[in-house]
């Protein structure tokens, strides 16, 4: 009889655990009281979850949540939930239905170290406030043509969020923000998209230390007040109407300590007017900075222009751009003025405009003949026999040598300890030639004042 009894508890035992092992995530989260913890160690759930009840998901090695393909993975209505550790992927395909990963309709959340695939957005926030968004890899659908893939980090309606150590890749844009101010983007890599950030109509964002590169454009910034950028890089963002940063009516923004670099434009203004750029090294660009007439009132001091091929394109006739400000202008490394008087300042103006340059904003196409002897012929000509002045655009106190890198030698030292810490490492030997060509500058100009 007790053998029997075991053999009875034995079958039902088994039972009790194949039944649970077979239980559905929904229903694990509907039984759980509202502030529970719920551990999911492995395995893979083929089913949409809705979270209407705050609890804190947390997955051991990387558990699946594997959607149905209609709608969004995982939907959150309660507040104040987490979600980490989890593979999410196979999303629906529905721009207008916001078919994302991971949907937010609520405040309070965390969302870390998860893993999304195959999703149309990655993670959209919506009319949902004080967010934190962290060391998530969302991964696009790159098959798919891009103007039907959502975005990587969507924020509609949604204020105070905290969007940090992210990397996002093969989707529309990395982090497209809309009505959607007091928001933190720090730390991200985005890579492989169309715009790496793009804000609409969002005042008073900050972000820091992200890197944007190999994109259609690095960021842009439309319809925006008081968006603070600083320590971020702009790499390689190239195509058709490619930019480092596009502004399109944006005022009263600063960007300071950036880099932005071999991009086609670097900096890109319309209608944006009294905004700041101050300690950015603007490097190896096409063209440095393309503006609009009607783009006033921006200031310009103590950056770093270095190698591009083009200095300034103006569509129209001038920008009354400030050029510097308190008496510093700017590092030109095509400047050749002198500096008798030794004050680090250079004696003549810089003037940014050449007549290619001139041409160029007249009719876009000539852009064409950038490289060839013609264009390097009538710079010469122009320089030899200055008849033509094109603009008034002169940096009355340019700068003699290039402003320090301290800034960025120790965003260097924190890649180690930061998620995008490999790719930090891996610009760094596009940086060492950008460097070789300042030291000489700086030697050369030493040599010259010593009289050597």
């Amino acid at each position: 009889m007790v053998i029997t009894l075991s053999r009875y508890w034995f079958v039902i035992l088994f039972v009790v655990c194949v039944t649970a092992a077979g239980e559905s995530l929904q229903s694990r989260l509907d039984r759980a009281p509202a502030g529970d913890t719920i551990i999911v160690n492995g395995g893979i759930f083929n089913e949409d979850i809705i979270i209407s009840k705050t609890v804190h998901l947390i997955g051991r090695k990387l558990p699946v949540i594997r959607g149905t393909g209609k709608g969004s993975v995982i939907t959150i209505l309660a507040r104040g939930c987490t979600i980490e550790g989890f593979t999410i992927d196979h999303s629906g395909s529905m721009l207008v239905n916001e078919d994302a990963g991971i949907l937010i309709k609520t405040d309070h959340n965390t969302i870390r170290r998860n893993k999304l695939d195959d999703i149309l957005f990655g993670i959209y926030l919506m009319q949902s406030d004080s967010n934190h968004i962290m060391q998530n890899t969302v991964v696009g659908r790159p098959m798919v043509d891009l103007g039907e893939r959502g975005s990587g980090i969507h924020l509609w309606n949604s204020n105070y969020n905290i969007l940090e150590q992210n990397t996002i890749s093969e989707t529309r844009d990395g982090f497209y923000i809309q009505n959607a101010n007091h928001t933190l983007i720090q730390d991200n890599e985005v890579f492989h998209l169309r715009y790496g950030l793009h804000y609409m109509y969002a005042d008073s964002n900050t972000f820091f230390r992200n890197t944007f590169r190999d994109n259609v454009a690095g960021a842009a910034i439309m319809f925006t007040r008081g968006i603070v950028m600083k320590h971020n890089i702009f790499l390689r963002n190239r195509g058709f109407a490619s930019y480092g940063i596009l502004l399109q009516d944006c005022h009263n923004c600063i960007a300071d300590s950036n880099i932005i670099s071999d991009n086609v434009v670097g900096l890109f203004f319309e209608s944006s007017t009294n905004n700041l750029f101050r300690n950015n090294i603007i490097a190896r660009n096409d063209l440095a900075l393309e503006m609009f007439q009607n783009a006033i009132h921006n200031s310009f001091t103590q950056n770093n222009f270095i190698d591009n091929l083009n200095p300034l394109t103006i569509v129209g006739r001038k920008t009354e751009s400030n050029w510097s400000f308190e008496g510093k202008g700017n590092f030109w490394s095509s400047y050749s003025g002198y500096d008798l008087d030794k004050d680090g300042i250079g004696d003549v103006a810089m003037k940014i405009e050449n007549v290619f340059s001139y041409l160029e904003g007249k009719n876009s196409n000539v852009r064409l003949y950038l490289y060839s002897p013609a264009s390097q012929a009538l710079a010469v000509s122009a320089k030899a026999f200055p008849i033509l002045d094109v603009s008034g655009e002169r940096d009355e106190f340019p700068l003699m040598e290039p402003v320090p890198l301290t800034w960025f030698e120790g965003q260097l030292h924190r890649a180690d300890a930061q998620p995008n810490g490999q790719a930090m490492a891996s610009i760094v030997p596009f940086f060492l030639p950008l460097f070789i060509p300042v030291v000489f500058i700086v030697i050369a100009r030493f040599r010259k004042g010593r009289g050597v």
